[in-house]
């Protein structure tokens, strides 16, 4: 095999698991059909939500989850596709499926979330999750609600001492 081909593959692959460690989600899509135009929408989308698109030989693939130990995604693996790196798994999720109901030529086919394996309809439902944002501010928000109702008991106690004071 020719050297610069052997190098070119080895650099693809160390950038796949580069990819797989740096992501908290990892997409199969089937793109076979979409437009530059299309696929260019996809991207910026993606991007939008820390989230990037590449592709790469499936064979590539394989062989950076086999060196990651991460489950083989089987027949997801066939075809033209390409591959999604999301950074918040649910973020990532959300971008494609949503593309995917408006672009019926873009395929969800599999994927890794949190390093488990999920199929299509898996990442449909990691796409209705909540973003990290948002659970970020769900949780401080529950974190302010007892001091919040503690402070409308006092406002409260107060108003009604007011009130009685002024009676009198």
């Amino acid at each position: 095999m020719n050297e610069k081909v052997l190098t070119a593959k080895k650099a693809d692959v160390e950038e796949i698991k580069t990819g797989l460690k740096e992501s908290a989600g990892f997409a199969v899509v089937g793109y076979h059909g979409l437009t530059v135009a299309e696929l260019t929408e996809l991207r910026r989308k993606l991007a939008e939500k820390g989230a990037h698109i590449k592709v790469y030989k499936n064979t590539m693939v394989r062989r950076a989850l086999k060196d990651e130990e991460k489950p083989d995604l089987g027949e997801a693996l066939e075809g033209a596709n390409a591959f999604v790196f999301a950074k918040d798994a649910p973020a990532g999720a959300n971008v494609l499926y949503k593309f995917s109901r408006q672009h019926e030529h873009l395929v969800l086919k599999a994927g890794l979330v949190e390093g488990q394996l999920v199929n299509a309809e898996g990442l449909k439902a990691v796409a209705k999750l909540p973003t990290k944002e948002v659970l970020l501010s769900m949780f401080c928000m529950v974190l302010n609600e007892p001091m919040a109702g503690f402070a409308r008991a006092l406002d409260a106690v107060a108003n009604q001492n007011s009130e009685a004071s002024a009676q009198n």
